[in-house]
């Protein structure tokens, strides 16, 4: 049994990020410029802050790679933060003098708990950990267990379904009311169609009402939340196990999206609407395919059934809250002359849900990957792919 460690390491206007995963296969090829596009397509998106326009980010792999292979070792990665050189005083490693501390929290961010965690009477010691800007890590080690994923055929998309009050009814679990190839393939043209769109929606009949709220909450000095899916085709049935509750991969997959800033809630399959069905209407029927193999006539359980893969499209949705920096300030109070006060403000995106749907892919992918390396794991890619043809096959 092989267990991927991952972690990741920096402050958003220190030097840059880190990121170390432990556990891949030797063996495997990765392509750079796959991590790269991924790294674009987060800092993509209607309503992101002016600070999309300051990085550019890149991946750089410091040691585990040779010539373009994993060695088995440790892959450490780096991202260079370039607003790092206006902040060297301020974030300095050794040594740097903070003139103006942050002693007003916001409202929704970590600053207040933070603080009293850990005791510090410099927000700015919290913030700049628990910041958003900490996903593009994550973003660039999904990329590389995507890549992994990809081996075995596995395919990871998504898109945007609401954005503040208004929803599209142009969604994965619609679709997952039946299955088939061609559901497969309606489900790759809507995460195509999203890909096309600075929103990341499928249904262009909902941007320019998505766009009017942004823009609403922009001239008031607002934010707004959304909700987007993410989907993986293709997964073997087996990921998982029911013997332990550590060990579901719902758990799993919720617990790592969850872990998104900002994300409030996360279902699986039919999640939240399992409440107003009938068993009856709620379970996926089993039957006999053309090939006497065993098929379910829809995917409501989204792919997982006791905490298990069933071998259907692995659906999740996560509900994105508005984000807490506005610039229209909150109340809020000053830690340090006990007086009340607006609350401090940094650069913020109005709406960051179709970037959070790119993080979304990002952590499902590592969901995937951990539960893939648990179950074929192997010391090179040729045993894990060993492992999985003699598991298929069985």
């Amino acid at each position: 049994m092989a267990h991927l460690r991952i972690q990741t390491a920096g402050e958003s206007h220190g030097k840059g990020l880190i990121g170390i995963i432990e556990g891949l296969p030797a063996g495997l090829k990765l392509e750079r410029e796959k991590i790269d596009y991924e790294l674009q397509r987060r800092q993509r998106g209607y309503g992101r802050s002016d600070r999309m326009r300051i990085e550019s980010d890149r991946i750089e792999i410091l040691s585990g790679l040779r010539f373009g292979i994993t060695l088995g070792s440790p892959l450490s990665l780096f991202i260079e933060n370039k607003d790092w050189k206006n902040w060297q005083t301020r974030m300095g490693i050794w040594e740097g003098k903070e003139e103006d501390p942050v002693v007003v929290p916001r409202p929704g961010h970590a600053d207040m708990a933070g603080s009293i965690k850990y005791n510090h009477h410099d927000l700015r010691n919290v913030l700049e950990r628990a910041s958003a800007r900490e996903t593009a890590m994550r973003v660039a080690l999904g990329a590389i267990l995507h890549q992994l994923l990809e081996h075995f055929g596995i395919w990871i998309g998504s898109h945007v379904i609401q954005i503040h009050k208004t929803r599209t009814e142009q969604s994965f679990r619609n679709v997952f009311e039946t299955t088939g190839p061609e559901t497969k393939k309606h489900i790759r043209e809507m995460c195509l169609a999203s890909e096309k769109s600075d929103l990341r929606s499928s249904d262009s009949r909902v941007e320019p009402i998505w766009k009017s709220h942004i823009e609403k909450a922009d001239k008031d000095g607002d934010s707004v939340g959304g909700v987007f899916e993410v989907v993986a085709l293709d997964v073997p049935v087996g990921l998982g196990s029911y013997t332990s509750w550590d060990r579901r991969l719902d758990a799993i997959i919720a617990g790592d999206m969850m872990s998104i800033p900002a994300v409030k809630a996360v279902e699986i399959g039919l999640g939240t609407e399992s409440a107003f069905r009938f068993g009856s209407q709620m379970h996926d029927v089993m039957a006999f395919g053309e090939k006497k193999d065993i098929v379910r006539l829809s995917n409501r359980a989204g792919g997982i059934e006791g905490g298990v893969s069933n071998g259907e499209p692995i659906l999740v949705r996560a509900t994105m809250k508005p984000i807490p920096t506005l610039k229209k300030s909150l109340p809020s109070v000053n830690l340090k002359t006990g007086e009340s006060a607006l609350a401090f403000k940094e650069r913020s995106d109005v709406c960051a849900v179709p970037a959070a749907s790119v993080v979304g892919e990002a952590m499902l992918a590592v969901s995937l990957g951990k539960a893939f390396c648990e179950k074929y794991g192997g010391d090179s890619l040729d045993q894990m792919r060993k492992h999985y043809e003699a598991d298929t096959k069985r």
